[in-house]
């Protein structure tokens, strides 16, 4: 099979190079995909900086979700997963997703939605089960509530404005431009606000009156968690999922205790199966009938040939998208 491998962990968006790999073939639990499409994301980059390693037993070609259909796989797995030989579907892997071949634990693995396309469905898997397990399955986000989230225009950031509206929450989201906050408004944010040239915690204080929101989703960490906590409501709940702005961080933590605000963390790539394959039933179940109906979308910015790996990988680094990067077979 073709696959795009790192030629060497560390270095830039040269680095990813088009090669031949022996076609993978799919262990007790797993489905082969043939793979029309894979999205990229920040792990990819991390993963090819050398800081993000596969966990144990994981591919080491990078890519953590991909599309296309069922090309192999047990009597058993297939039953157990609902599918058949053919079938399209989509899939969250922990690694190995830029190739045309990709195995991915059957329980992981969930029918396209009626209406989209490979590459649309390829924008799915991280993203969503991301968004899912940090802002609903473990910040617990209801209706009526406010959400912040922390670079809207980013992929997690416009899957988070997505699902949050559909379920009756308000949005609120930073974004370092003026383009990038009217594009996240566009895409249904209820505010937006511009972190570079306005203070986030002021503006989010203005627009909730003095409440302040109820959940936030940081994918930032550094000094931003102390000016978070400040702009959460009473029992509030922090949910971080990435440290972009690095892993030390200084807060008031009298300021925590008296608003009872919970701070929680969370990666998801060394998770079990069975933990995922939870959250892949409660996205089958919850969200993919509000994709079917239209209610929710995958938001694309652009898409590449897979052998030019390289470039979507300088444009994710240049964080000039709005919505999903995906790689095409």
């Amino acid at each position: 099979m073709n696959a795009i491998e790192i030629a060497g962990p560390g270095g830039g968006p040269e680095v990813l190079r088009l090669v031949q790999r022996p076609d993978p073939a799919p262990a007790k639990g797993e489905l082969l995909i043939a793979v029309k499409a894979a999205g990229i994301n920040r792990p990819d980059v991390l993963q090819r900086k050398g800081a993000y390693p596969p966990p144990p037993g994981a591919s080491d070609l990078p890519g953590l979700e991909v599309a296309g259909t069922v090309a192999a796989g047990s009597d058993d797995d297939l039953a157990a997963a609902g599918l058949k030989i053919g079938d399209r579907v989509c899939a969250l892997v922990a690694g190995g997703g830029y190739a045309e071949l990709c195995t991915a634990p059957a329980g992981q693995c969930l029918p396209i939605p009626a209406g989209l396309s490979d590459v649309e469905a390829a924008a799915l898997p991280e993203t969503f089960f991301t968004v899912w397990q940090n802002v609903f399955h473990i910040a617990g986000l209801k209706a009526g509530e406010t959400l912040l989230v922390q670079g809207g225009s980013s992929g997690i950031g416009t899957t988070a404005i997505a699902l949050a509206k559909a379920i009756g929450a308000s949005v609120i989201v930073t974004a370092g431009s003026d383009d990038k906050v009217a594009a996240c408004v566009q895409l249904g944010a209820d505010h937006g606000i511009n972190y570079r040239t306005q203070d986030f915690v002021a503006e989010v204080q203005r627009i909730t009156g003095g409440k302040g929101a109820d959940v936030v989703l940081d994918m930032v960490a550094g000094d931003y968690v102390g000016r978070e906590i400040e702009c959460l409501a009473t029992d509030g709940r922090l949910a971080l999922i990435a440290v972009q702005g690095g892993t030390k961080s200084s807060f008031d933590a009298g300021l925590v205790l008296r608003k009872r605000i919970a701070i929680v963390g969370s990666t998801l790539r060394p998770r079990s199966v069975a933990y995922k394959t939870v959250l892949a039933q409660e996205l089958r179940a919850t969200v993919w009938p509000l994709i079917e109906a239209g209610r929710v979308k995958p938001v694309i910015h652009k898409v590449f040939p897979a052998a030019q790996a390289a470039d979507a990988h300088a444009l994710m680094e240049s964080s000039s998208h709005v919505g999903k990067i995906v790689l095409s077979w």
